[in-house]
């Protein structure tokens, strides 16, 4: 059982794992064991809330496929059991990343007292720069 939040989990026979041989260096460690893992988890098909599966697949992210397929491919560490342990932290990571709500933005007005003091900047500056002026004689 992969739980997510308080309320939300996902039973393991809906994560499915694949072993891949794992890309880059690693010298002949790499090419005899398969220590690379995908992890395969179907959105429509899966036990999610319907709110958390549609917010999944809107999300613009290029590991999940058209058909609502999260595909991780995991490779950081030598031994399988913990490349598992960290597809499954990732698909966490991912739904509860969906699941987050961006708070809603309150446009705001600038005070009576901040609209003065910048139109009192702007006079005094103009001042300032009428005093660097020439002086003209008016005979």
């Amino acid at each position: 059982m992969l739980v997510i939040t308080d309320t939300i989990s996902i039973p393991e026979r809906e994560v499915e794992f694949s072993q891949i041989r794992a890309s880059g260096p690693g010298g002949q460690h790499v090419n005899k064991v398969a220590t690379a893992v995908q992890l395969r988890f179907d959105i429509r098909n899966s036990s999610l809330p319907d709110n958390c599966k549609h917010r999944l697949t809107a999300l613009n992210d290029r590991r999940i496929t058209e058909d609502g397929v999260i595909v991780i491919k995991a490779q950081q560490f030598r031994s399988l059991e913990q490349n598992k342990a960290d597809a499954l932290q990732r698909l966490r990571l991912l739904i509860r990343r969906a699941l987050t709500t961006r708070k809603k933005r309150v446009p705001t007005k600038p005070s009576k007292a901040s609209k003065s003091r910048r139109l009192d900047t702007k006079q005094l500056q103009g001042r300032r720069k009428s005093l660097r002026r020439k002086v003209t004689s008016f005979d």
